[in-house]
């Protein structure tokens, strides 16, 4: 037995006769025929009295139509509890990004997005550990590096943000301090490589600074702080009144990803979010 035989039932009780169910239904006599009899043999019950043409509910047909009739109040109150969830930009959406996107570009922008789509939720989760979007521990995420083949996200390149050098701005010789980078976990981030490679050539006055950091957010705040100068994000460093900048012209740069898991980016309110991130990183890439 399943829900299209109990269709079938009600119909047939509704209509009052096989031409009349067949016709509400959209198939013909014959199948109606053949669906209740196969429905009355699994339950081993007659469910209608066949009358000159005329289906009148036995007994238990009458106990059987009650509940279906139940069933189908609860599957028409299911429809409509979700009917339209995604036809407009509402709910929550989860991003996780690097510590200094998600603090520095995407949070202080945020209420352009939610003064639009009021009914919008948006968590913002900012770190180095990687969320799961297939496990659907996050719904977008932002990240430096170019996502693996596989998995269960869509991704794309959304920008290319420049690097370019930052010193304190008070510094009478900006040129002359050492550099700020990261500490040995971090040492394979680009803007560290750079910077070690400027030391190992051996040059007069390139030097590293005491003090390491574990992320942009670290290395900002020593730069700000007077402890030396590094190569940091544009939408980063000129936002910030303490610095100042020392290149014309980005030293380096890195791509910036766009993961979604489809389920959420094929809705309304995924298609809002997907649209307020890209708007927000044009605006601060090169």
């Amino acid at each position: 037995m399943n829900w299209d035989d109990l269709r079938i039932a009600l119909a047939a009780a509704r209509g009052g006769s096989l031409s009349e169910a067949a016709r509400r239904l959209g198939v013909n006599q014959t199948t109606v025929s053949r669906r209740l009899a196969g429905l009355e043999a699994a339950l081993g019950a007659a469910l209608f009295h066949r009358m000159e043409r005329r289906l009148v509910p036995t007994r238990a047909g009458e106990r059987l139509l009650a509940q279906a009739e139940l069933a189908e109040s609860a599957a028409s109150a299911a429809l409509e509890a979700v009917s339209g969830l995604d036809a407009k930009p509402e709910g929550l959406v989860r991003v996780t990004a690097v510590a200094t996107v998600a603090t520095r570009l995407l949070i202080p922008a945020a209420g352009r997005l939610t003064a639009r789509y009021p009914n919008l939720r948006l968590e913002i989760a900012g770190g180095e550990s990687r969320a799961n979007l297939s496990r659907r521990e996050a719904d977008m995420a932002l990240r430096f590096d170019r996502p693996g083949a596989g998995g269960a996200t869509l991704c794309r390149k959304i920008a290319t943000l420049g690097y370019y050098v930052y010193a304190p701005a008070a510094a009478a010789d900006p040129d002359a301090l050492p550099w700020v980078t990261y500490d040995e976990a971090s040492a394979d981030l680009p803007q560290a490589q750079w910077m070690a490679r400027r030391i190992g050539r051996g040059e007069a006055g390139e030097t590293l600074a005491p003090v390491l950091a574990n992320d942009a957010e670290g290395v900002l705040q020593a730069v700000a702080a007077g402890l030396g100068r590094s190569p940091l994000p544009r939408f980063v460093g000129d936002a910030e009144p303490r610095l100042v900048r020392l290149s014309d012209a980005p030293v380096l740069a890195r791509e910036l990803w766009h993961l979604s898991h489809p389920d959420v980016r094929r809705t309304k309110r995924g298609e809002a979010v997907t649209e307020w991130i890209e708007d927000v990183v044009a605006e601060a890439a090169d």
